[in-house]
């Protein structure tokens, strides 16, 4: 089933999508999907109902599905963990700022905790202070997770993911270095993450999905030229059940949780990029130079999964690039006016 939060409040109105993406039901006895999540045995098979009959043009009160009126299936979320599974990526990244990749992350995954509070819809804008900071695009699949026990085995895990989702995990490239000189992580470099319009439940994925893995391109554009088209199930160094039990070696997950798999990259190069970055290093290496800028105002991206049919699965991303103006800044030029 595909599930989906409308705009309105803080955590979003759930309702049921259907799989064409054309219509849309509430659901009655949860408001919102963190609802479900926490207890995903008893509203699983509601759900499912309203699916089915909202496929089968029978269910009642379903009405058109916007996605422009999307918030993130989870607008906030207990827990947001971003993975590093494509080595490939990580090694070109490094090499964009002279570091040298760790041998542990050739069997040790890395992961760092990211901002949840506030994660984007996906057709929100992107705002951006100063378009001097590097800000890039990075296309990512994601699974969203039931409560999961500490110390949770890669041969267990897959059990506890109940949605995926497609991701633009949003850097601000030229504040990395700097952060991460001080060997704590990221924090300014990383502003709010933005989400498909629809998670979709496993099982709807079919033989794209292996329990542990999606095998589908994932299709970035910026300013609608391809920026590439990498098979997320290819050149994956680690997969989503060996996330969950990297993620699970000290702690437990609560549900809600979501863990990304990081840029999804090939190494195939007709297979292109998906981010900015990965390109500038390719053509550092090809030409002694990076070609390719990062965004800057009014830019757009689109990032978009689709089937062996062509139907888009999640829905697409499509964000633009504005300027950012505070809330205080507005207000002096409203009193000056």
């Amino acid at each position: 089933m595909k599930l989906a939060s409308l705009k309105g409040t803080r955590d979003g109105r759930l309702v049921v999508v259907s799989q064409d993406l054309s219509h849309a039901v509430p659901v009655g006895t949860a408001s919102t999907l963190q609802q479900v999540l926490d207890d995903w045995q008893r509203h699983a098979p509601e759900l499912e109902s309203l699916y089915t009959a909202l496929n089968a043009g029978t269910a009642e009160h379903s009405v058109p599905f916007e996605i422009v009126q999307c918030a993130a299936p989870l607008p906030r979320a207990y827990q947001w963990c971003d993975g590093s599974a494509y080595l490939y990526h990580a090694e070109l990244v490094r090499r964009a700022r002279n570091a040298e990749m760790p041998k542990s992350l050739y069997s040790d995954p890395l992961m760092y905790q990211g901002g949840s509070d506030i994660l984007l819809g996906a057709r929100d804008d992107i705002p951006l202070v100063d378009d001097a900071w590097g800000l890039d695009l990075e296309a990512e699949i994601g699974v969203i997770l039931d409560d999961v026990p500490m110390g949770t085995s890669a041969e267990d895990a897959a059990q506890y993911i109940r949605l995926v989702v497609l991701i633009n995990d949003i850097s601000l490239r030229n504040l990395i270095p700097a952060e991460l000189a001080k060997q704590f992580g990221f924090f300014q470099s990383k502003p709010p993450t933005a989400f498909s319009p629809v998670a979709v439940t496993p099982d709807e994925l079919g033989t794209a999905w292996n329990g542990r893995k999606l095998r589908l391109p994932v299709v970035s554009h910026v300013n609608r030229h391809e920026l590439g088209h990498p098979n997320a199930g290819v050149d994956l160094d680690f997969d989503f059940a060996e996330l969950i039990a990297h993620a699970t070696k000290s702690r437990p997950l609560g549900a809600g949780t979501i863990i990304g798999s990081g840029t999804v990259s090939n190494r195939d190069p007709a297979a292109g990029s998906s981010c900015l970055q990965e390109r500038r290093m390719l053509e550092i290496i090809a030409q002694g130079k990076p070609q390719t800028p990062f965004l800057t105002f009014g830019d757009t991206i689109k990032i978009d999964v689709q089937d062996d049919t062509g139907r888009t699965v999640f829905g697409a991303i499509e964000q633009r690039v504005i300027k950012y103006v505070s809330p205080t800044q507005g207000s002096r030029g409203h009193r000056n006016a």
